[in-house]
């Protein structure tokens, strides 16, 4: 036994806690989700914008567009966009200063007279750092170089073109200054050398080279202008940029297609941000009416309130902190960090690259074996307590858990929002996000999102609130007082999503999530306000992805 706990306490608990530390840390420098999410957005509203419904000469239109995209919504995008390509600018040069210094550390670390194991591990170490700081700056230069090709049609269509012209030029004078290789202006890589990042450069540059000879006093078309429109450009970009040629052309058929399939998407963006607006803004609306009247009524009746119902009330707890860091070590991150991952490498498996499918797939297999681990050491580290009292977890199907789980939900939406806003305000884009919420956006799947759906909306709900909620916070009871274990339990539940950018908003998600257990007493209710989020989350991402 005191072998056990020696290797609990100081082998496997140390080792637990530096793979989480490291993985959060290894988060500090990676994009923050919700700034792809806002340029998603922004280009749906751009579609919208073109929107005219027919010849109606109904007053209530001007007043129905503006609600929908605000007054000036070509004014608004163009903001958007600069405040991402700053972001984009910002975390290229911390990436670039940091792979300055790894190279001046690998430059100035003395070689060792003989080839000692640390020495070779230190060595690797910094060669993975390298071309993993490598790989993010080249896809920050991609993504600064896609920016300011739209920022440039932005610019145009609001009559800047001048302005227009200087971000293309010196996009092109950047590419050609990265990539000696590509000469933007001929609209074809050198032939020295061939790789991948001159022949993206060679896109990027030639669709900027294109853009400035349409926008240009005389207009010029170059070569291949309208391949480059369509390959490099989408959604409202790609339609301006094409207008924009068939005028000049003089092509009244191609033009009016164009228009004609403008007015399509516009339309579908139209419902598009109606459905991801209007829900979850009738929810909030309604959850903020909720929060103040729940905070109003606990000032008037006290411990007869709603929000004081069970909340004193501790769990009877047959086990120690010993058996709550064992399920959390070994069931959690082990299982989490190591050992399903070690498994799943071992395995004559497909590796989840370029089908969408097949990523899906693996996803709800890596979290179908790391919950079915969990569990199971969970069972086995409370089996000699059973059978438990009944409040330890509770499924009551008779029971308000529906209206505990509807009234969390909404009540929960403005409380992360607000988090959410302070949030982006302290981590300015960086901080990392979930891997799943961006493969859920990019997929255009209906399959896949249904096994992206099962995963998030399902088995995660069922799984971590068994554990976090279940577990975790009824045991913490019996060394702090409720609402302690309510605020330990959610923090924890953040700092397991290993993403330093969200551990403020999941807090505050899991603080809700405790209150509506702890006040229920119903495993259901936080399952049921866990799921309607993750599925709320879900939908919306597909519908931005489907209309970027």
């Amino acid at each position: 036994m005191a072998i056990k706990r020696l290797i609990l306490f100081f082998v496997l608990t140390p080792i637990a806690a530096l793979l989480a530390i490291s993985s959060l840390f290894g988060s500090w420098q990676e994009p923050q989700f919700q700034s792809r999410l806002e340029l998603y957005q922004t280009n749906i509203a751009l579609q919208a914008q073109a929107w005219q419904p027919g010849e109606s000469k109904d007053n209530n239109f001007s007043a129905i567009r503006e609600a929908i995209l605000g007054e000036q919504p070509l004014e608004n995008a163009t903001k958007e966009y600069q405040e991402a390509r700053q972001s984009v600018q910002t975390n290229l040069d911390k990436a670039q200063k940091q792979l300055a210094q790894l190279r001046s550390q690998s430059q100035t670390t003395p070689t060792p007279p003989k080839p000692l194991p640390e020495a070779t591990s230190t060595t690797n170490s910094g060669g993975e750092q390298q071309q993993k700081a490598q790989l993010s700056i080249k896809q920050l230069e991609k993504l600064l170089a896609e920016l300011d090709l739209r920022l440039g049609i932005l610019q145009a269509q609001q009559g800047q073109t001048d302005t227009a012209l200087k971000t293309w030029s010196e996009l092109q004078k950047r590419l050609d200054k990265n990539n000696p290789a590509t000469d933007s202006k001929l609209l074809t890589p050198k032939p020295s050398l061939s790789n991948q990042p001159s022949k993206l450069s060679t896109e990027i540059g030639g669709t900027a080279a294109v853009l400035s000879g349409l926008w240009s006093n005389p207009p010029r078309i170059l070569p291949n202008t309208q391949q480059f429109i369509q390959k490099n450009l989408e959604g409202w970009f790609r339609s301006t940029a094409l207008i924009q040629l068939y005028q000049i052309q003089q092509r009244q058929e191609a033009l009016s297609a164009v228009q004609a399939a403008q007015q399509e998407a516009a339309a579908q963006a139209v419902l598009k941000l109606v459905l991801i607006g209007t829900i979850p803004t009738l929810a909030a609306l309604i959850g903020t009416i909720l929060l103040i009247f729940l905070i109003v009524q606990r000032l008037l009746k006290g411990k007869a309130a709603l929000l004081a119902q069970n909340g004193d009330v501790p769990w009877s707890t047959p086990w120690d902190g010993e058996t709550i860091l064992q399920v959390f070590v070994l069931g959690f991150f082990f299982m989490g960090q190591v050992f399903v991952p070690l498994v799943l490498s071992l395995l004559p498996i497909p590796r989840p690259v370029g089908n969408v499918r097949t990523q899906a797939v693996f996803v709800l297999i890596s979290y179908l074996l790391v919950a079915s681990g969990a569990l199971s050491v969970l069972y086995f580290s409370i089996k000699r307590s059973l059978p438990l009292p009944e409040s330890w977890f509770r499924f009551k199907l008779q029971d308000k858990w529906f209206l505990w789980g509807l009234g969390g939900y909404c009540a929960a939406l403005p409380i992360v929002v607000v988090v959410s806003l302070i949030n982006q305000q302290l981590w300015q884009g960086q901080g990392g996000s979930n891997p799943l919420l961006q493969l859920a956006l990019e997929s255009q799947d209906a399959v896949a999102l249904g096994i992206f759906f099962s995963t998030a909306a399902i088995a995660a709900p069922f799984f971590e609130e068994l554990l976090f909620r279940g577990f975790l916070l009824p045991s913490l009871t019996r060394y702090l007082p409720v609402w302690g274990a309510i605020i330990a339990s959610a923090v924890l539940f953040a700092i397991a999503h290993l993403s330093l950018s969200e551990i403020l908003p999941l807090t505050a998600l899991g603080i809700v999530l405790g209150f509506v257990y702890t006040r229920s007493r119903n495993l259901l209710a936080p399952m049921l306000l866990h799921s309607l989020w993750n599925s709320g989350t879900l939908l919306s991402l597909f519908v931005l992805g489907n209309g970027s």
